[in-house]
């Protein structure tokens, strides 16, 4: 049973329910039956003041004296009222009259009050046997002749508590069959408003790597399951997306490979072709080295990449001094901007906390981006801004304009905006994603514009990222 809770939403409500109806049913319950008996309290000793001001007027009126009389005024005013119980006595003297069945009890007698007293007369209780008896003592002084009067009424209660057995007792009867009825209803209650679940779990259940375009109608389920319903959709959302991603990974990187591993074959095949001199296999080894070394590079960057998807990368942290690192690497590419015209332009200060070799290579991979996408006769330009505790890098190069839709993905691995670029020196296509991946290592964001010539990339890193166990980024 306790299993079934656990797994069933349905039977947990209900059963909640029930519960909280059962604690409501308890203490309306109590209420009702203290209410009732409350009742019962008040009917008896009005009843009890009624008699007692009758015989209170029966004892003022008897100006004789005549005890035998008063006696037989007594006894008539009390017929037909088998219910009640009478003993009056002069006080601390001989008893003038007992009717009842019940024999009032000399301590009730001692517990008297002058009549009439201010306020309700206090009720005085005790049981005898299998009944319960309510009472009211007083003294009551008669002018004519000069007497104190003890005057105790009591009123059996017996038939009060059996309708109060019986009425409790019908009580648990229906409250037991509201309850079953309310645990039933809830259920199905239950059951039904959680309709709207069910129908997500069918939409789920048909959802595959396929058949990922379906969506939960969010306009369609009730309000507390419509945040649900948004993130179930948002989540597959990125996987389709994720999955489109890969697809277009694995068809790249096909692709990316299949080129070096042909031109392998091919040059192998042409060796092997005839017999060829010493000179010429050493020809064909080098330009197999050069493959295997672009293989190598591919691999390496994929290598890396893999580690920050997984958050194996730890930055080593310490003082980087930016202006130096983009000199070292202004440095290392001259020659190649030299070659095509291009001048190299750096501006401004700044210091940053981070791994020197790691933000190097970024700073290479958008230099290099830079200096083989500008024309001739034009500036790649490198500023440094240092804002609070931010720093601005800035890399802008004059070519051609990227449109909208290649600056989503220019930071995809093996994209290239220019399909053409297949050469060996243009990459593989993997310097911009490794760059992203090393600026959110250092909890830094990159973006790019293009617009009239001009494309700029901006890295905005942390002056003093917060300390990280493993820093990696989640593509």
């Amino acid at each position: 049973m306790t299993l079934l809770m656990r797994k069933s939403i349905t039977l947990r409500t209900s059963l909640l329910f029930t519960l909280l109806a059962a604690v409501v049913f308890a203490f309306m319950g109590l209420v009702i039956r203290a209410s009732v008996s409350h009742h019962f309290s008040e009917q008896d000793s009005s009843a009890l003041e009624g008699k007692l001001e009758l015989i209170r007027h029966i004892l003022l009126t008897n100006e004789s004296g005549d005890a035998e009389r008063l006696r037989r005024q007594l006894g008539d005013a009390l017929v037909g009222h088998h219910d009640l119980s009478v003993r009056i006595r002069h006080s601390g003297g001989p008893e003038l009259f007992s009717s009842g069945h019940a024999s009032i009890p000399d301590a009730v007698l001692q517990k008297t009050t002058v009549f009439p007293a201010k306020g309700a007369l206090p009720l005085l209780t005790w049981s005898s046997e299998d009944a319960t008896y309510r009472a009211v003592a007083v003294r009551v002084l008669t002018p004519n002749p000069p007497q104190s009067w003890e005057i105790s009424i009591a009123v059996d209660t017996r038939h009060h508590a059996e309708f109060l057995t019986v009425f409790e007792r019908e009580l648990l009867v229906i409250g037991a069959g509201g309850l079953l009825l309310m645990a039933v209803l809830g259920w199905l209650a239950t059951r039904r408003g959680l309709q709207p679940v069910q129908h997500m779990a069918h939409v789920a259940e048909g959802i595959s790597a396929q058949r990922l375009q379906d969506r939960l109608p969010a306009t369609d389920v009730p309000v507390e399951l419509q945040p649900l319903a948004r993130a179930f959709n948002e989540m597959l959302d990125r996987l389709e997306d994720s999955l489109r991603r890969l697809s277009d990974f694995s068809s790249d990187l096909a692709h990316e490979l299949r080129t070096p591993i042909n031109n392998l074959m091919t040059q192998t095949q042409v060796s092997l072709a005839k017999p060829r001199s010493a000179e010429e296999y050493r020809e064909v080894m080098y330009s197999n080295l050069e493959e295997f070394e672009r293989l190598a590079r591919m691999i390496a960057d994929m290598l890396f990449l893999a580690k920050a998807d997984n958050g194996l990368m730890i930055p080593h942290q310490e003082p980087v001094n930016l202006r130096q690192e983009i000199e070292a690497v202004f440095e290392f590419y001259d020659a190649l901007a030299a070659e095509k015209m291009v001048a190299l332009s750096l501006q401004g200060n700044a210091i940053v906390t981070g791994d020197p070799l790691m933000l190097r290579r970024a700073i290479s991979n958008l230099v290099s981006n830079a200096v083989r996408h500008s024309l001739p006769d034009t500036t790649v330009t490198v500023r440094l801004i240092t804002e609070q505790e931010m720093v601005r890098l800035v890399v802008e190069n004059t070519g051609d304009s990227i449109t909208r839709d290649q600056l989503d993905r220019v930071f995809d691995r093996f994209y290239r905006a220019d399909a053409s670029r297949r050469r060996s020196d243009e990459g593989a296509g993997l310097g911009l994603a490794i760059t992203r991946s090393i600026v959110r290592a250092h909890c830094g964001q990159i973006t790019v514009a293009s617009n009239e010539g001009k494309t700029r990339f901006q890295v905005t890193l942390p002056i003093t990222p917060a300390p990280l166990e493993a820093t990696g980024v989640r593509e």
